[in-house]
């Protein structure tokens, strides 16, 4: 329902356009088809819609985007304009109507215009006849037209040179070709063709030119039924095919056989003729290579046509096999002695590209025995082109030999040295190069009767012992080899051996690279502990997958925080590098470029800093404090050592007169009271300290000045052991009964004394006698004896004295 209301819709707009362009305005003759050169005529009407406002004056005409001049516009009347272009050589435009009204352009309509020429008449008819099939014309128009032309193909029966009409069949068509099929392709050999060509400017018909259908028949190709060999004649195959069925009887045919070796890019041919009769053919294609696979195709004509059929669908075959005719190339690889005396030796060969081949190889037949001992001959049989040995560590001879269907090559022979044979060095030098094309070894031998050599490459990561590719040289000491069986960017090893006979000398080696580009990493830069002015850095050799060619050297980058970069750079084969000459207590960064032939690759950077001291400073500062601190550790195990003696001269014990043995002194009160007014009044007239010394000397104990309490105490001992001697004198001391009168002050007698008191002298100052005359004070304990006991203390002896 809904596609119903849209095609109402579009066929209603469509008539509104149509009544609109009828009547707005028209052109005619519309789409005109003209003869190139020819003058072109049309004609513009306008409409209703633009009447009475405009009329023909107001046309314009344009060709494509041009103004056509106005003597070339004629008013045919009020709505009729006419315009006139002389001597048309596009081959395609536009005419163009417009109005002009008040200074505006308004289109009206417009036509395309095509010129052109009339046809030439058809040439070069031929024709293509399959048999009760079909039949094909074809012919040559001549100049094109640039118009539309049709073409009508008839073809007419003949009798004795004259057409008959009533037999006239035509074939249409827009192009230069034209085809009858069955059943209006009966066989006649009365028959010929006409073309006629037209256009809306003219027409023109070839002659009816006779062809025979004997003579343009195409059949289909043949169909090869076998190829194949004949047991025991060698170089010899047999070829077999049959005719297509649709074929014009009574007809000699001719074929043709193709055939080409798989080896070779060029044909060759054999022709065989047939008879009328026959449906099919063969032939021997001789003189052939051995064991070569062939292809083979056939084609074929007839005896009186002009036209080959298409070659058959072709099918190949191989002619009869020979022993192989070439000795295998034979190489080994021989691993280091297993600890049980046992070795394994790998066998790798390669059939030689003889040419031709001798046939398909089967297998591989492998023998080998010890040197000196061929009874002991062993034999494995392989398909493949390699084999792993268990030998002992003796010499072998080992054989391969490849056999097919027809027989067996010729042996392979090598020998296996022993595990302990030495080998003189025969190859004094190799070197490598490479061209733009090849890889050249080259070599120098001490012994120029040496003539054959054996030239081993492989990558340098190969642990695969098959991995490895060889080849012999004879009577050369350089080899060339393609850059293709070498990879890019890896490390290869090559290894030249003499050969002489069946035995190898010592293999001379180097590695190379064929193309190189910059290492795909770069080194890791490490460093040891950093001083105050140098660091050692050191890095890693890159991985040998890495390298992409050989390392030449490496270069240190290092840069203060802050500073300008430096570097330095080294030989290939150093892992570490001391810099010098660094900033103290500064940062760096550091990083290492390996570089080959082909560039550098930077490795990832490492930052340190500088110590603020070395070493040196270090001790410089350290011994002083140290010195010191064995100084004052020496001075404390004196001390602990010493510790009495230090202590009788920095903190003397001062006896107490209260428990001296020698004599009972009275410690009453009213004693000290006069004994200290005797000492003042004494003290206007003479000397304290002498008075002190005085009274010290006819005391008990000698007379002697002030001392330490260790001092007085051996002091004491001393005079308890002259006691014995002294006795009568030292109990006359004892009794006296008036101290204070019969003996001289002994400063002693103070430490009896519970408080201090001072003696204050009458030459003081009047603010130092008003203070208290006496004052009870605690001692330290260093000023106390062992019993507590107070003792007279040197300021009593500063005040006593003070004037």
């Amino acid at each position: 329902m809904f596609s119903c209301l849209i095609w109402m819709f579009v066929l209603l707009c469509s008539s509104i356009a149509d009544e609109k362009s009828i009547r707005d305005a028209d052109i005619f003759p519309s789409s005109p088809e003209i003869e190139r050169g020819s003058t072109l005529k049309l004609f513009c009407v306008l409409g209703k819609h633009y009447t009475p406002h405009r009329n023909a004056s107001h046309i314009i005409w344009k060709l494509n985007h041009e103004l056509i001049a106005q003597e070339n516009y004629n008013i045919v009347n009020e709505t009729v304009s006419s315009v006139t272009i002389h001597n048309f050589t596009y081959s395609k435009a536009h005419v163009k109507c417009f109005t002009k009204y008040l200074g505006k352009k308004q289109l009206l309509v417009h036509t395309e215009v095509k010129s052109g020429f009339p046809p030439d008449t058809p040439g070069n008819i031929s024709c293509i006849y399959y048999f009760d099939t079909e039949l094909t014309c074809t012919w040559t128009s001549g100049r094109e037209t640039n118009l539309m032309t049709k073409y009508t193909l008839y073809r007419k029966m003949m009798r004795e040179g004259r057409v008959i009409l009533q037999n006239t069949v035509a074939c249409r068509s827009k192009t230069e070709s034209c085809s009858f099929y069955y059943p209006d392709t009966p066989y006649s050999s009365s028959f010929c063709f006409q073309v006629k060509a037209e256009n809306v400017l003219g027409e023109a018909s070839s002659d009816c030119v006779p062809i025979p259908l004997e003579r343009i028949e195409k059949f289909e190709p043949p169909e090869i039924l076998s190829v194949k060999k004949i047991a025991g004649i060698k170089q010899l195959l047999t070829v077999t095919w049959k005719m297509p069925e649709k074929i014009i009887p009574s007809q000699d045919l001719i074929c043709q056989v193709q055939y080409r070796n798989l080896y070779s890019n060029s044909s060759e041919f054999v022709t065989v003729p047939l008879s009328s009769g026959d449906r099919t053919g063969s032939c021997n294609l001789t003189s052939l290579w051995d064991s070569t696979e062939y292809s083979v195709a056939v084609r074929c004509i007839s005896a009186v046509s002009v036209f080959w059929s298409e070659w058959s669908r072709g099918k190949t075959a191989s002619t009869e096999e020979k022993a192989p005719s070439e000795k295998v190339d034979l190489w080994r690889v021989i691993e280091s002695s297993h600890s049980a005396g046992s070795r394994s030796v790998h066998l790798m060969w390669k059939p030689l590209n003889s040419f031709p081949p001798s046939g398909r190889i089967l297998g591989y037949k492998i023998q080998y025995f010890p040197e000196n001992n061929a009874a002991l001959k062993m034999t494995n049989i392989s398909t493949d082109k390699k084999i792993t040995l268990l030998l002992n560590e003796e010499a072998y001879l080992v054989s391969v030999t490849a056999y097919n269907s027809a027989g067996d090559s010729p042996e392979a022979i090598l020998r296996i040295p022993p595990a302990d044979e030495k080998t003189s060095q025969i190859i004094e030098t190799v070197r490598t190069f490479t061209t733009n094309e090849e890889v050249v070894v080259e070599w120098i031998a001490s012994e120029p009767e040496v003539t054959k050599y054996v030239v081993e490459w492989y990558e340098e990561l190969e642990t695969d012992p098959f991995g490895r590719s060889w080849q012999y040289v004879s009577d050369s000491t350089n080899w060339k080899t393609n850059k293709k069986n070498f990879k890019p960017f890896i490390c290869y090893n090559i290894l030249v051996y003499p050969s002489y006979g069946d035995k190898l000398a010592a293999p001379c080696s180097i590695q190379t690279y064929v193309q190189e580009k910059k290492p795909s990493e770069g080194p890791v830069a490490d460093t040891d502990i950093p001083g105050k002015n140098e660091v050692t850095v050191k890095w890693k050799e890159i991985s040998k997958d890495k390298r992409n060619g050989f390392i030449s050297n490496y270069t240190i980058f290092y840069k203060p925080e802050g500073g300008k970069e430096l570097n330095e750079t080294v030989n290939a084969d150093v892992l570490q590098y001391r810099l010098k000459s660094l900033q103290a207590n500064t940062q760096y960064t550091v990083y290492i470029m390996a570089s080959n032939n082909a560039g550098g690759t930077t490795g990832e950077p490492k930052t340190f800093k500088t110590l603020k001291f070395d070493k040196e400073d270090i001790i410089f500062i350290a011994l002083p404090v140290g010195l010191s601190m064995l100084f004052l550790l020496g001075l404390w195990i004196t001390c602990i050592l010493k510790k009495h003696a230090f202590k009788k001269v920095c903190w003397p014990d001062v006896p107490n007169p209260a428990e001296s043995i020698a004599v009972e002194w009275p410690l009453n009160t009213s004693m000290n009271n006069s004994f200290l007014k005797a000492v003042t009044s004494e003290a206007k007239t003479v000397d304290f300290e002498d008075d002190i010394r005085s009274q010290m000397r006819s005391a008990l104990i000698p007379a002697k000045e002030l001392l330490p309490i260790e001092t007085l105490e051996d002091d004491l001992c001393e005079s308890q052991q002259s006691s014995i001697k002294n006795e009568e004198n030292v109990n006359e001391v004892l009794k006296l009964e008036d101290f204070g009168e019969k003996v001289l002050f002994n400063p002693y007698l103070k430490n009896s004394v519970k408080t201090r008191e001072f003696i204050i002298s009458e030459s003081l100052p009047e603010h130092s006698k008003n203070e208290p005359q006496s004052q009870s004070t605690v001692l330290p304990p260093f000023q106390q004896n062992v019993t507590g006991q107070p003792y007279i203390t040197l300021d009593m002896f500063g005040l006593a004295t003070a004037h």
